[in-house]
């Protein structure tokens, strides 16, 4: 992995807002900062960082990143929305920001301290990622003095809520870096035909050694993962895009629509075309 670019804090406030809509590849890269970050992706897909963990993600999730934590989003070229764009909302502040509520207000002290207390990296889910989705997406409509009353809103949802744990940052281990390189490599070479031979090769073991160590690492084949992979990322172009179900099919590494469409309704129980209508349903 490499060593993550340090960003000291440079603003005098003590939370600041960032809405972004841009380019795949114009995110920050490895990094890691003095302050808290939320961050809310909502349109995009590929492989987060976090720490020494390396994980699928997908639009709508929303992490809570404590400081000095390595981080980043690599976004897959082929997910985007119809201006060819990935889309993310991401809060950024200080520690002392949470101090001064708890002395301030001494009502926000016992959940203040709970965030305040955690060192992981933390998903929402259920009910508190639709509030807070709502309320992130409101924030980019409002002045200053709004967006701190919205901001209030999302600690306490952040502090009283359920949440996944991700990740305890801990020092690097050379298999959390293999792992890494093999998935940024199926990130970006997914839309080919990719052998065990080469995946072998960039993990720098022999086939039979690496089918074993990725299993070990993950709990399924690799064979199985880059299947999954390609289905995922099927699913985000037809719901984001007006790409045929054919055009999806090559351009996601699979080059054979019987077999697409197959694999396509074991894993996600319809065929390409009843998901896709589907989604265009739910979202009208």
């Amino acid at each position: 992995m490499k060593k993550p670019k340090y960003y000291p804090s440079q603003s005098s406030e003590t939370f600041s807002f960032d809405h972004v809509h841009t380019e795949f590849d114009k995110q920050v890269p490895l990094h890691q900062q003095e302050t808290w970050e939320l961050a809310y992706i909502i349109t995009g897909s590929g492989i987060r960082t976090i720490g020494n963990v390396v994980e699928n993600f997908s639009e709508g999730e929303i992490i809570l990143i404590p400081p000095d934590v390595p981080h980043c989003w690599s976004f897959d070229k082929n997910i985007h929305d119809r201006e060819g764009k990935i889309e993310n909302i991401c809060i950024f502040f200080k520690s002392k920001f949470l101090s001064d509520l708890e002395n301030f207000y001494p009502e926000f002290g016992k959940n203040l301290r709970k965030i305040e207390e955690n060192k992981n990296a933390l998903s929402f889910h259920g009910e508190t990622l639709k509030k807070l989705q709502k309320l992130l997406k409101l924030m980019s409509s409002q002045n200053g003095i709004e967006r701190l009353s919205s901001f209030l809103l999302i600690l306490n949802q952040v502090s009283s809520s359920e949440s996944t744990n991700i990740v305890a940052y801990f020092k690097e281990k050379k298999n959390e870096d293999k792992l890494h390189e093999i998935y940024m490599f199926v990130l970006n070479q997914s839309h080919r035909a990719i052998t065990l031979d080469e995946v072998a090769q960039i993990a720098g073991m022999p086939k039979s050694t690496f089918c074993l160590f990725f299993k070990k690492m993950t709990g399924k084949s690799f064979v199985t993962y880059l299947i999954e992979f390609r289905i995922e990322s099927s699913c985000q172009m037809l719901i984001k895009t007006q790409m045929s179900v054919s055009e999806i099919c090559i351009t996601t590494g699979f080059n054979d629509i019987p077999y697409f469409n197959r694999i396509f309704k074991k894993i996600k129980e319809k065929t390409p075309t009843e998901y896709r209508k589907t989604h265009l349903l739910i979202d009208n």
